[in-house]
């Protein structure tokens, strides 16, 4: 069973043009990005999907793949849509290129059920919301599920309401996307659905088209820093700077 990590890193930014390559003690961001990928057990091998030839050119530099792709996509999915469907591969995974700061082990626990459960065309990942502030910060992503740790629904707002708190808990979702390659491409060719539009949230297109979405719990540690503005890509290389003793 060949996987593939797909990273989509778009050039254009309204808040921070060009962050792909934005440096990070000595290393673009997506040269990060990409060794994080590559450092995971259980990824065979790792490609940028990018609609500029200066972040493919920066990655060939350190010795990594990239592919470039239409200007046209919408979204990550469609980019990484667009590099899959010429791989040869049965699970495709999608790694957000903004966030530097990901553990490898994450993206292993997300492909780890697909492995397990042949039927299951879709896994994604969350953790525990500790934070009071996240719990009703719309850019903070809840997700709730079923007792066998299938998704129900993810929300900017604060889902489950705590009508009582016995047990009360809520899970922000962490946006690394495990498929099987052919469920992919089934995704990517259905049309964007009301709650989808309605929370801006592309993730309920695969529950408003009755499709089963695992939920992992995170056992590890996760940042949740993705670079959009020059402050947050300042406290990455803080971060990184600290890292290094």
């Amino acid at each position: 069973m060949k996987i593939i990590g797909v990273i989509p890193a778009r050039y254009g930014s309204t808040r921070l043009e060009g962050k792909p390559l934005k440096d990070i003690l000595g290393k673009p961001m997506i040269q990060c990005v990409y060794e994080n990928v590559r450092n995971a057990n259980l990824i065979d091998d790792a490609i940028v999907a990018t609609d500029d030839q200066r972040i493919v050119d920066a990655v060939e530099f350190f010795g990594g793949k990239a592919k470039l792709t239409s200007v046209d996509h919408t979204t990550g999915t469609d980019r990484i849509a667009e590099v899959a469907r010429e791989i040869e591969a049965e699970i495709v995974v999608n790694i957000q290129g903004d966030e530097p700061l990901l553990d490898p082990r994450l993206i292993d626990e997300a492909i780890q059920p697909m492995i397990d459960d042949l039927e299951l065309p879709a896994c994604t990942l969350c953790r525990p919301i500790e934070e009071e502030a996240d719990l009703h910060s719309p850019h903070v992503v809840k997700v709730v599920f079923d007792l066998n740790g299938n998704a129900l629904y993810f929300s900017r707002s604060l889902i489950p309401f705590p009508r009582k708190t016995d047990g009360f808990r809520v899970y922000e979702h962490i946006g690394i996307y495990v498929y099987r390659k052919d469920f992919l491409m089934r995704y990517v060719s259905l049309h964007p659905t009301p709650l989808e539009k309605t929370e801006s949230l592309e993730q309920l297109r695969i529950l408003e088209n009755g499709y089963r979405l695992k939920i992992v719990v995170s056992s590890f540690p996760y940042s949740g820093l993705s670079v959009d503005t020059a402050e947050d890509l300042e406290e990455v290389r803080k971060i990184f700077a600290s890292q290094r003793g």
